[in-house]
């Protein structure tokens, strides 16, 4: 497996390419602006778009989709099936998807918003905004907030301390890493105050 990197300059967001070079089968996550260079790089060697993964339901990941249609024809993969466009790639709860080589496994991770999505490929999870380096995701609630902490620690922090973590925003880091350092990830909430911003 093989993954690329693109920063979208615009919104200081991130795209990732993930191929199996088996099967060259590529998928495409939060694909905010395809450029030159994304498309030169699926084209040059060959590979099939065989898939886009969304993490979340904002601009800076799914402006990108209306381009990419004009030329791949690909499912969209995303828990909103506003993105999605169809009730067939909409994705629910947790469990597996399966594209030539690759096996996906998604993770609802709800609170930066209530569409929030974790893939895991091999040993990398692809957070969007749900965790970054140092930080979580921005919450419109002390409950949500709440909310994206407890899947944080339950259905991240579990996996081994050297899987990877690619996130929406910044550089990669690790669950380890994110564990020791992360100290929004780790605050207490007052009991009193979680449900202030319903």
């Amino acid at each position: 497996m093989k993954i690329y990197f693109h920063l979208n300059i615009d919104t200081f967001s991130n795209t990732y390419i993930v191929v199996d070079e088996a099967s060259k089968c590529a998928l495409i996550i939060d694909p905010g602006k395809p450029t030159n260079e994304m498309i030169k790089q699926i084209e040059t060697d060959g590979y099939w778009l065989c898939a886009a993964l969304i993490t979340h339901n904002h601009e800076e990941n799914t402006r990108g989709l209306a381009t990419l249609m004009r030329i791949y024809d690909l499912p969209i993969y995303a828990a909103d099936l506003d993105v999605s466009g169809s009730a067939e790639t909409t994705i629910k709860g947790d469990g597996t998807l399966r594209f030539g080589g690759i096996t996906v496994e998604y993770i609802f991770v709800p609170g930066h918003t209530a569409d929030s999505i974790v893939y895991k490929i091999g040993s990398v999870l692809f957070t969007g905004d749900a965790i970054s380096a140092g930080e979580i995701g921005e919450t419109t609630s002390t409950y949500a907030k709440d909310l994206l902490c407890r899947g944080i620690r339950t259905k991240i922090f579990t996996h081994p301390d050297d899987t990877v973590i690619m996130a929406g925003h910044g550089p990669m880091t690790s669950v380890g890493a994110e564990k020791k350092y992360n100290l929004d990830a780790h605050q207490p909430l007052p009991r009193e105050n979680l449900f202030s911003g319903l």
